[in-house]
């Protein structure tokens, strides 16, 4: 494929909920441009989109996915999103390397998607164009104008509709183009201009249609007041200007699997999307912390941004790369900001899905994948030693649902933690690490498939199979009164035996862990024995006595004992003590203690009051509520619930708000349990 001028590169995010047909349109736009010899197909795993073998399993996208086509003399860079929750990274890195993003809806449905919704929050966030594709206008059910009255309550007059279909007998016949003020009938796929009907519908779609475009310039205005026809060098032009502006929504009507507006809606991506180069205003900091405005030219400073990367056990590993500024070629030094280290630049390559194409070089505003970049990952700015800019990174969600995993196969735990350490360059949405209180190996995603997913591609790319279990918590154990004790070790075994004989006070503390101190008089403890008690302590309150939980808030004070000349020794004391711990802890009213978390729920208002319930239900304090600055009708729950009531919080969250409602949690202290639950707790742990 030949080099693009960035005036002539479309960089567009597909996106929206799951199952309103994104990857079948990627596969009509691709087809339909030449880009493919055949229309794949999401049902027979034949798309170029979709490649992973767990993607064609599940037939759904489970990833963001690049590939590109010719259309006009334009390239467009095609980035086909996930719909479902459970993989929102692939929206984020999608909207970090687009321009434009396209929000696709279902003529089936009737309201407006939760996954449209996010993908248009996102392409606010990151300033992107809008375009609406109300795709399957040809199923039985589907209806247009009731997904359009749906859309223009969340956006009003900023909705405008560029391509819409004409219903005769309850099919669609004609999909009538607004700013070309043409009719086009299709045959297998293919459009035929034909003369246009008359329809009160249709008047009204041209209204709302004038009305966007007068918006755009006094020009325009003027012209639509007086009634005059706009020309389509007039309407394309307002229409440009509003998209650019953010002014103006276009919506395009189509139908995929039968390729039925998919011409229009390419023309519609060169003619509005924006380019690369119009995209201006990313900046970057320089090497002393001053922003750098940079324009889309390929002879300027060298920025790329790394937004996506694949761990493929054949190829190596696969970056994906947005230059914003610069050019790259396969002698460019290959520096990281982040690191501040440079390599040679690997092989560049154009994505077609799970295919690569040989390329020479990567220019300012288009998209490649570099191979076997060790030291680069998700977010890094690649630039020049001689003029190193850091670009802003990606802003993915933060893990909420965590597993314990494990190996099938004993002596694997190493091979897991490798394996996911390759898998999270891979997926910034994910976290792994050792929980040093439970000793548990702890992955984290976004949700149940989410995980389902990884523990797949730990299996498929590396060879690991997994069992997964819900984490344990970190209890902890504490007295709540003042004891006093004592642990006596007397052991004869021929020879010298062994002595040792403490009497130790043992009371609560709000301080962590063990506090020694003695109170010894008089010498009945030499004071080289002082170490060896402590030692025996600190070693006992590993293991609590109610459930073998850590012991906390432990006040240990030596005041008496006795001693052997002869078979008293370090050994004997230490013993002595962990002794009189048992003994001590025991007669000192122990009880459990849990974690609990600072929850930060985001919800929407019609579900607070079911949030709220459910919070109480899992033995949580509601502490407040306020509305989230900047969103539509969404409220921030501020909440402390127990740790181990938590589990399972981030499904009931999404089934119950749809995808709406998201948290955040923060340790905030340990707390007492519940007698109770506190007993249930304790026949688990000794039953193990």
């Amino acid at each position: 494929m030949k080099t693009y001028n960035s005036t002539n590169i479309r960089n567009i995010a597909v996106a929206g909920h799951a199952g309103r047909g994104k990857t079948t349109l990627c596969e009509a736009m691709l087809y339909t441009a030449g880009a493919t010899k055949r229309l794949g197909k999401v049902a027979d795993g034949t798309t170029v989109m979709d490649y992973d073998p767990e993607e064609k399993k599940r037939q759904a996208s489970l990833q963001s996915a690049v590939a590109c086509l010719e259309w006009n003399d334009v390239k467009i860079n095609l980035i086909d999103t996930p719909g479902l929750f459970d993989f929102a990274g692939g929206l984020s890195e999608a909207a970090r390397a687009a321009g434009c993003m396209l929000i696709v809806m279902d003529a089936e449905r009737t309201s407006y998607d939760v996954g449209a919704e996010k993908a248009f929050n996102a392409a606010e966030v990151r300033n992107l164009s809008k375009i609406f594709v109300i795709n399957k206008t040809d199923a039985e059910n589907a209806n247009f104008g009731n997904v359009f009255e749906a859309m223009q309550e969340v956006h009003g007059n900023k909705l405008c509709p560029v391509v819409v279909p004409l219903i005769e007998e309850g099919q669609v016949r004609y999909l009538v183009n607004l700013s070309q003020n043409k009719c086009y009938e299709y045959k297998d796929g293919k459009s035929v201009e034909v003369d246009m009907p008359e329809s009160d519908k249709l008047d009204t779609y041209r209204d709302m249609f004038n009305e966007a475009v007068a918006t755009t310039s006094d020009e325009l205005m003027e012209k639509y007041f007086e009634g005059e026809p706009f020309t389509e060098v007039e309407a394309l032009t307002g229409l440009l200007e509003g998209v650019t502006n953010g002014d103006i929504y276009p919506v395009y009507a189509c139908a995929a699997d039968k390729l039925e507006g998919i011409d229009q809606l390419l023309n519609g991506l060169v003619n509005l999307g924006p380019s690369a180069s119009s995209k201006t205003g990313e900046t970057a900091t320089d090497k002393d912390g001053n922003e750098v405005e940079l324009p889309c030219d390929p002879n300027g400073p060298l920025a790329a941004i790394c937004f996506k990367t694949i761990a493929d056990p054949f190829v190596g590993k696969m970056s994906f790369i947005k230059v914003i500024s610069g050019t790259i070629k396969a002698d460019t030094p290959c520096y990281c900001a982040r690191t501040g280290e440079s390599e040679r630049m690997g092989k560049i390559s154009i994505p077609h899905g799970g295919t690569l194409e040989d390329s020479t070089e990567i220019t300012a505003g288009d998209i490649a994948v570099v191979t076997k970049l060790t030291g680069i990952k998700t977010g890094d700015t690649i630039t020049a030693a001689s003029n190193p800019l850091t670009l802003k990174g990606l802003t993915v969600p933060t893990p909420c649902y965590s597993l314990a995993v494990s190996a099938k196969k004993k002596g694997e735990e190493d091979k897991i933690a490798s394996g996911l350490a390759r898998l999270m360059e891979e997926d910034p949405t994910i976290s792994f690490g050792t929980n040093k209180e439970t000793k548990e190996q702890i992955l984290s995603g976004q949700g149940e498939q989410h995980i389902d997913f990884i523990v797949g591609k730990l299996k498929s790319k590396f060879g690991v199979d997994v069992d997964l279990a819900a984490p344990k918590v970190a209890y902890r154990e504490a007295i709540r009164k003042t004891v006093q004790v004592q642990g006596k070790h007397k052991k004869q075994s021929g020879g010298h035996g062994q002595y040792g004989d403490v009497w130790i006070r043992f009371e609560p503390t709000t301080e962590p862990g063990l506090q020694f101190s003695e109170e010894v008089f008089g010498g009945s403890v030499p004071k080289n024995y002082f170490p060896a008690v402590e030692k025996g302590l600190q070693d006992s309150i590993e293991k609590g006595v109610l459930a073998g939980y850590p012991m906390v808030g432990l006040k240990a004070v030596l005041y008496d004992g006795s001693y052997h000349p002869v078979d008293s020794s370090e050994m004997a004391f230490k013993t002595a003590a962990s002794l009189a711990y048992k003994k001590g802890v025991a007669e000192a009213d122990p009880v459990l203690l849990e974690p609990i978390l600072n929850v930060d729920i985001t919800v929407p208002d019609e579900n607070m009051g079911d949030i709220m319930g459910d919070v109480t239900k899992r033995r949580g304090r509601v502490l407040g509520m306020e509305p989230v600055e900047g969103s539509r009708g969404l409220q921030k729950l501020t909440a402390e619930v127990p740790e181990a009531e938590l589990s399972d919080f981030p499904t009931m969250l999404r089934s119950t708000t749809k995808g709406r409602g998201s948290f955040l949690t923060s340790f905030a202290r340990y707390e007492e349990v519940p007698a109770n639950v506190a007993q249930k707790i304790i026949e688990e742990a000794n039953a193990e």
